[in-house]
């Protein structure tokens, strides 16, 4: 059992294939120490329930911990159907080029509101899997803070990352801001705010 005083954990959620040895992912998880990755039970299939059932499993195994999550690419949407869903255990959210959910016609299936915790979505400008334009739609719908990082890619190993000290800095003050929180945070959404 976890209790309030426990340190907030680090919820890592990869897109498709995973995120190998060099991926931004990886490296985040290894600055946290207890951090935990969803393993997907097929990494090749997009499967949107059962790639948010895998989230709920993996919390699960953690009794009353709290979660700051950060997903990257398909990762990202199966974590708002995670939260459409409740999102029991997430307190804040970080999610990093998102995989376009038309891609996938995951779109009817993604909350349409603002998402019941903080969140930041960060974006590229020529990523192949989501539109800037669309990326900065889906962040306005969710409520999440927009971060273009320029023109890099889907902001993975392929485009350079690596090592993503933004990503580190966000979560950072995430769990900061989780950990100062008498209140669960997801009830104070909009006093949630960033700088990098």
């Amino acid at each position: 059992m976890s209790f309030k005083g426990d340190p907030v954990r680090v919820l890592v959620v990869p897109g498709l294939h995973d995120s190998g040895h060099g991926h931004w992912q990886t490296w985040l998880e290894g600055h946290f120490r207890t951090s935990t990755r969803v393993r997907q039970d097929d990494w090749a299939v997009a499967d949107l329930e059962r790639w948010a059932d895998r989230i709920d499993v993996t919390i699960a195994r953690h009794p009353g911990a709290r979660w700051v999550a950060a997903a990257h690419s398909f990762g990202c949407l199966a974590l708002a159907r995670y939260l459409a869903h409740g999102g029991q255990g997430i307190h804040a959210a970080l999610m990093v080029a998102p995989a376009d959910p038309e891609k996938f016609a995951a779109g009817p299936f993604l909350p349409h509101a603002r998402l019941p915790i903080p969140a930041a979505l960060l974006a590229s400008e020529n990523d192949p899997w989501m539109r800037l334009d669309s990326a900065r739609a889906w962040a306005r719908i969710w409520g999440a803070q927009f971060i273009n990082l320029g023109a890099v890619g889907h902001i993975n190993t392929e485009s350079g990352f690596g090592p993503l000290p933004q990503a580190k800095t966000l979560v950072e003050l995430m769990i900061q801001r989780v950990e100062r929180s008498r209140r669960p945070v997801r009830a104070h959404p909009l006093e949630f705010s960033f700088a990098i």
